[in-house]
């Protein structure tokens, strides 16, 4: 896991080394073990390094492989890279190190677009062909690693994260109208290729895409969901589904220990954390290093989960390590967490994972995490009215979106207001695709494909990476997506939700985990802001710089200081919360 920037030029002009040394320093946390730059005329490159795989220096990056004359610098691990790697040596490619970079560059020069599909993992990566020109850059299946885009006239800038993207320098930072529609619609996420800032643009997900020694782009999806089944899959029983998710995850679960250092687990107290735990002890892990993050109570909500953790801990005599977050250490580490978030990100549970992380990094390299389970296998609330809706996009909008266009008008000032409902468009032009014809599907496609990019697993990359903690997430494998898209939605929905693999859980970790109420990263004092918080988003909306960009208008401004606990979204989130985080996002990375 590690960090990558660069800038191509198509003007005629040289990179200066300087520019890059500034943007690689930036990411110097996604890579604490090693830092490398390379500057070729209008190519420059740069890397920061997380030491996981081959720890040597032979796998330090910018990569330079001499036979096929190419330059690579590559965030991510490939799971699958010692069977590529055979196999391409059976080809006659030359290795000179033992990871993984280096099989991706062998795999692009034997195999080209084809190799994309052969990659099981999580990437982001940028090849410089010497022989054509050609930039070459990709980003895996569901996002999973960053890879933010700054374009302008003869250029094309590229990093990790949108603050190595701003060092860099002459970037638009005017707020993008679309986008905050977004953010205010979707409770902070934005679609890419979109970000908040007109400047900034992002890769999709399963992207890739060739830019020619001219400047000249081409960009294709290669690879995509499929919700379409068989006569043979819609009659298989629960039973059988059970048996085919299980195999998947005991694979996926395998993958991802692939490594040269050990492996732990983010062990929240729910099923998916724990099947995962559940998981690798029937595979045999011994002393398995897993952790837990509580907070404060506030207004009679509980701060942590520290039962069901707890049980799952003794159950498997894992090395546990239970973590207990005072407020005060909370508020103190606040504005970190938040300059640490390449984009604004209002969920709670942001400062949970960036605490928890700072504590991990202090003991491991690696860890296992649950994100995704939900939405790939309907564990949210809004999938179920959709089997009977007249309107699933109006059905999903009610229950997910955060304000409708009314709303919107009164709480942003004009200038800011987009002059369409920029998010219900994108809802019905997703609802409208090929592909998916039950309406839960159609859901399950948008969140597992565009939310969850955009919120949970952007938020785990930004946090963990904060610390130089890499993050694997099992229920994002490829293939288990696969098979979860040829699953009826009725057999997801069964059993209040995520029902298969509740069921299939039941095979390995005590039930008590699974019939427990639904959990959730509970931070109690984010949800209703008084005291301190209070006055630090009132400080916050309140100051020159926030009157002068002039985002919200002050009327809606002061129902939310009035009454913070009165506005709550259909998802139980705080209004406040939301368009504050936003003020002092921007006013973080000195927008």
């Amino acid at each position: 896991m590690c960090g990558i920037c660069g800038e191509v030029r198509f003007d005629g002009t040289h990179v200066p080394l300087e520019k890059i040394q500034t943007m690689t320093d930036r990411l110097a946390s996604r890579g604490p073990d090693a830092s490398g730059t390379h500057v070729e005329g209008p190519l420059g490159m740069g890397h920061r390094r997380l030491k996981i795989i081959d720890l040597s220096d032979a796998s330090s990056q910018p990569f330079i492989d001499e036979d096929n004359e190419q330059v690579m610098v590559f965030n991510g691990c490939i799971y699958n890279y010692p069977e590529l790697r055979a196999e391409l040596q059976k080809a006659g490619h030359r290795f000179k190190s033992h990871g993984d970079t280096e099989v991706i560059l062998k795999a692009w020069a034997q195999w080209g677009e084809d190799a994309l599909p052969r990659l099981q993992g999580m990437f982001a990566f940028v090849i410089h062909e010497k022989r054509t020109g050609r930039i070459i850059m990709a980003r895996d299946r569901f996002g999973i690693k960053p890879l933010y885009l700054n374009e302008g006239p003869g250029h094309i800038r590229f990093a990790s994260s949108l603050q190595s993207i701003l060092a860099g320098g002459d970037v638009d930072t005017s707020i993008d109208r679309a986008a905050l529609h977004n953010y205010m619609t979707w409770h902070a996420v934005v679609p890419a290729p979109r970000t908040i800032l007109n400047g900034v643009r992002k890769l999709p997900a399963a992207t890739l895409r060739i830019i020619d020694a001219k400047g000249n782009s081409t960009e294709k999806t290669y690879w995509e969901p499929t919700f379409e089944r068989s006569a043979e899959d819609e009659a298989r029983s629960e039973g059988e589904w059970c048996d085919l998710l299980l195999e998947e995850l005991r694979k996926s679960v395998r993958r991802r220990m692939v490594c040269d250092v050990p492996v732990g687990v983010l062990l929240s107290g729910g099923v998916d954390s724990s099947l995962i735990v559940g998981l690798l002890a029937e595979q045999g892990q011994e002393g398995l290093a897993t952790y837990s993050i509580g907070f404060e109570d506030a207004n009679n909500e509980k701060g942590n989960e520290f039962e069901y953790s707890d049980l799952i801990a003794n159950h498997y005599g894992t090395n546990h390590h239970k973590i207990h977050i005072p407020s005060a250490e909370m508020m103190e580490n606040l504005p970190h967490a938040i300059k640490a978030m390449s984009e604004p990100m209002v969920s709670y549970d942001n400062i949970g994972f960036y605490l928890l992380s700072r504590e991990v990094s202090k003991t491991i390299k690696v860890v296992q995490s649950g994100q995704g389970a939900d939405e790939v296998f309907g564990g949210y609330h809004w999938y179920k009215p959709l089997q009977s809706a007249p309107n699933p996009i109006e059905s999903y909008a009610l229950a997910f979106f955060d304000r409708d266009q009314k709303r919107m008008a009164r709480h942003l000032n004009p200038d800011y207001l987009a002059d369409r409902n920029e998010s219900l468009a994108f809802l019905a032009e997703h609802f409208c695709r090929p592909g998916a014809s039950d309406p839960v599907d159609k859901a399950l496609r948008l969140d597992t494909n565009v939310m969850l990019v955009d919120d949970p697993v952007k938020r785990v990359d930004n946090m963990t990476m904060a610390w130089g903690l890499e993050a694997r997430v099992p229920f994002l494998d490829h293939e288990v997506v696969e098979l979860a898209g040829r699953i009826p939605s009725r057999h997801k929905l069964a059993h209040g939700g995520k029902g298969v693999l509740k069921e299939a859980s039941r095979q390995v970790i005590p039930s008590a985990v699974i019939d427990r109420p639904k959990g959730y990263f509970p931070v109690p004092a984010l949800k209703y802001i008084e005291g301190p918080y209070l006055e630090m988003v009132k400080d916050a909306l309140g100051s020159q710089a926030a009157k002068d960009r002039g985002l919200f208008q002050q009327s809606y401004l002061d129902r939310l200081f009035d009454a913070p606990s009165d506005h709550i979204t259909p998802l139980r989130g705080s209004e406040l919360w939301q368009v504050a985080l936003l003020e002092l996002w921007l006013q973080a990375q000195e927008v």
